[in-house]
């Protein structure tokens, strides 16, 4: 039977706080350590602060392990937390000699010489021990309850579609949610499932597509040119988004470079642009139109029927390059197999280390990434309550003592 004694956050109507996880798969372990943070500093005996919550790849799988706990916020985060603190690649894609290199001669055979007629799924890496992962700790079947106590307003899981090129939010919420369409993005009221999380977190060539009704779908931070707007959509009036990368502020100045890339620093660079750049050009285009409807008085966009309204947006990310370092003072904790497949290709060295970065899911990486998360979080401690519209006891501890603003 499922706990009904918690009470649920104030209903959207009146405050509609998202959150936004993107993808970034081994990299999403930071996101579980600002969660925790985020359990600790806010008040006790909320059972979910965000009624609205949305994910992409890699934190659309830390999304749904959030929103099926709705009802009790800090269970959620252990349920993540034992998973990602104990994670082993074997547990996200095979790692044993047989099952790497035959992926990757299947892969190799298909380039040269097609698939011959036959319908199945190729890739470098057979990530189905994911989806028994996901199966065993994610009851799927809590959503529609957890939305009908009133817990969650809406789970949205982003995909990309193979066939349509359309960026895809699959959603389940309250009744009254519509679908919507956009140029190259729409969103699609379903019963959410592990088949649609797997399609979110298929990076391209790296793991299968999944099929989801009539389509094929992988990754969906592929193509996903507004990562906020399914937030939007569904409601919210500020967004709290959990990256995986920040660049610098300050831009460098370019370095000489007289060795070629490796292949490992170019797919880096392709996931990079997949995973943080949309998601940073994003929040800069709603700094702009926040800043533009700032200069506009209210009665005059009333009068005028412009119905946009601003959103407040709160980032928290690692600095930049620190989960490239991590990753690689890791990389001995790879297995073997996998070790000797991705060392070729340069992601074993600093240039490569992008690439890494995505694919060890190890314990003791995804521990330290754990570790960083709950310090950044911590350590915007006031930012946090205030954007969540808490107001913070001065010299109150950082555990959840703080009181609610009247």
């Amino acid at each position: 039977m499922y706990r009904r004694d918690v009470p649920p956050m104030p209903a959207p109507e009146s405050s509609s706080p998202a959150l936004l996880l993107s993808g970034g798969g081994a990299r999403a372990a930071y996101q579980v350590g600002v969660l925790k943070g985020l359990r600790d500093i806010l008040p006790s005996g909320i059972a979910n602060p965000f009624p609205i919550i949305c994910g992409t790849s890699a934190g659309g799988l830390n999304a749904a392990g959030i929103a099926c706990q709705a009802d009790r916020f800090s269970v959620g985060i252990e349920l993540l937390e034992n998973i990602w603190a104990n994670f082993h690649t074997h547990q996200v894609y095979r790692t044993d000699v047989l099952g790497v290199w035959a992926c990757a001669l299947r892969f190799l055979a298909t380039l040269m010489i097609g698939r011959l007629g036959q319908n199945q799924a190729v890739s470098l890496l057979d990530n189905r021990p994911l989806r028994q992962l996901l199966s065993r700790h994610l009851d799927m079947e809590r959503l529609p309850v957890m939305i009908e106590a009133g817990h969650l307003h809406a789970l949205a899981i982003t995909a990309s579609g193979y066939t349509s090129g359309e960026s895809v939010s699959f959603f389940q919420g309250h009744p009254e949610l519509q679908p919507w369409a956009r140029s190259r993005r729409i969103g699609v009221r379903t019963d959410l499932s592990v088949d649609h999380l797997m399609a979110s977190a298929a990076i391209p060539v790296i793991f299968p597509a999944v099929r989801v009704h009539r389509e094929f779908f992988g990754d969906g931070a592929v193509r996903q040119l507004a990562p906020i707007s399914p937030a939007l959509h569904l409601g919210a009036d500020r967004v709290l988004v959990i990256g995986v990368s920040s660049k610098n502020q300050v831009r460098r100045q370019r370095e000489q470079v007289n060795s070629y890339p490796s292949i490992a620093q170019i797919i880096a660079h392709i996931m990079a642009n997949a995973f943080i750049d949309s998601l940073e050009g994003d929040i800069e285009r709603l700094n702009r139109v926040n800043h533009t409807i700032s200069l506009i008085p209210p009665e005059v966009r009333a009068g005028a029927g412009v119905a946009l309204r601003p959103v407040q947006v709160l980032t928290i990310a690692p600095p930049n390059n620190v989960i490239e370092n991590m990753a690689l003072r890791h990389v001995d904790s790879l297995p073997y197999s996998v070790r000797m497949f991705v060392q070729g290709s340069g992601a074993t060295r600093k240039s490569g280390a992008g690439v890494l970065s995505y694919l060890l899911f190890e314990a003791e990486y995804s521990r330290a990434l754990i570790e960083l998360g709950y310090t950044d979080a911590i350590n915007r401690r006031e930012e946090i309550l205030a954007f969540m519209g808490q107001d913070p006891m001065p010299g109150a501890a950082s555990d959840g003592t703080a009181s609610a603003s009247p």
